[in-house]
C-alpha cells in the first residue's frame, strides 16, 4: 500500500490562515505592516473621529463628527461675520458722534450758535 502519493500537509501561517505546503509563499511574512500614528499627527478634521473610534464609541460618534464638524465651522463663521458687522456699525456711529461733538465744541460752533440766537431775536 505504499504506492499512494503522500497527502499534502496543511500548515498554519502566522496570520492564522491555513494553506497546503505546496502553496506556501517563498518567504513567509510576519503579518500585515502596521503604521503607528499618534492622535496628534492626524489631520485636524479627523482627530475627533479617531478619538471616537479609539475610545470604542463607534460609528455614531464618527458620523456625528463628520456631520457636526463642518456645521460648527459654518455657525462660528456666521457669528464672526455678525460681530464684524456690528463692530463696523459701532465704528461708524462712534465716528459720527465724535465729529458732531468736535464741531459743536469748536469756536466756530459757538459763533454759529450766537448768530442763530441773534436771528431769532430779530424775528421774534
Amino acid at each position: 500500500m505504499n504506492h499512494l502519493p503522500e497527502p499534502a500537509r496543511v500548515v498554519r501561517l502566522p496570520d492564522g490562515t491555513h494553506v497546503y505546503t505546496d502553496q506556501t509563499p517563498a518567504t513567509l511574512q510576519s503579518g500585515p505592516q502596521v503604521v503607528h500614528q499618534h492622535i496628534h499627527q492626524a489631520a485636524p478634521d479627523r482627530t475627533v473621529q479617531r478619538l471616537a473610534l479609539g475610545s470604542g464609541v463607534g460609528a455614531g460618534a464618527v458620523a456625528a463628527g463628520v456631520y457636526f464638524g463642518p456645521l460648527l465651522v459654518g455657525v462660528l463663521t456666521a457669528i464672526a461675520a455678525n460681530l464684524a458687522m456690528l463692530a463696523f456699525i459701532a465704528l461708524i456711529l462712534g465716528w459720527g458722534v465724535h465729529t458732531v461733538v468736535k464741531s459743536l465744541g469748536s469756536p466756530e460752533a459757538g459763533q454759529a450758535v450766537m448768530n442763530v440766537r441773534k436771528a431769532r431775536r430779530k424775528r421774534g
